[in-house]
């Protein structure tokens, strides 16, 4: 028992450390060492480098920046559940490529088409949906899939590293950005939720869309 107020103060001490540390999951090598130099000189007032709040920002990739891309980008998994949602409704896709190979389950053989078969496969499962029906979709989506390898929901798979820079270069007065080339509709649904990032700080590709009235409601419509 004499050791345990030691011990308390060991705990205390490390608790102390890592409180004080902002990037606690970085090693402590020259990128981290460059982060915080960065930051620092950046916003100390009187310095040569130092950038005003408003002209603080700060601009991320998404997959493999992020979170992680492999075995593939999480959108194709997206698109891969939504023809197994929609099969019974094109039964001609059991004749047809690459769908027959996304229903049988043989991905490989579904992406060896390349962009062209990907397009394919983004129209068919995008097209005619309005904008709030396929953030619902993503979203919904995003509630309920598992990563195929970690059984982890997607939105687990960020890396911690860089929700720790996310939060690091916030607090200290950074506005921060995501500028990918994911669909922005497919990525805006969850950015807020995975990285703290609003959805109007999301930048993509995007799909041509036009405007429809449905039910008497103006919608834009995914074409």
């Amino acid at each position: 028992m004499k050791f345990l107020p030691t011990v308390i103060a060991f705990t205390l001490l490390v608790m102390k450390s890592r409180a004080a540390d902002p990037l606690p999951s970085w090693n402590d090598t020259a990128p981290k060492q460059a982060i915080i130099a960065f930051v620092d000189k950046t916003t100390k007032e009187g310095t040569p480098r130092f950038v005003p709040i408003p002209e603080r920002i700060a601009v991320f990739d998404n997959d493999g920046t992020l979170w992680s891309e492999q075995p593939m980008y999480f959108q194709a998994f997206y698109i891969f559940d939504r023809i197994k949602q929609m099969a019974p409704q094109h039964p001609e896709w059991k004749d047809k490529e690459p769908f027959d190979s996304v229903l049988k389950g043989d991905l490989k053989s579904a992406l060896a088409g390349g962009e062209h078969a990907l397009l394919e496969m983004v129209m068919a499962t995008h097209a005619g949906m309005t904008t709030e029906e396929f953030e619902k979709s993503v979203t919904d989506w995003l509630a309920t899939a598992k990563h195929p390898k970690t059984g982890k929901p997607f939105t687990a798979m960020a890396y911690q590293p860089m929700l720790e820079l996310l939060a690091y270069l916030r607090a200290n007065g950074f506005k921060t950005f995501i500028v990918s080339g994911d669909g922005i509709e497919f990525m805006r649904p969850g950015t807020e939720k995975v990285y703290g990032i609003p959805p109007e700080q999301v930048i993509g590709s995007s799909i041509k869309a036009g405007y429809e009235l449905r039910d008497g409601k103006p919608v834009i419509v995914i074409l």
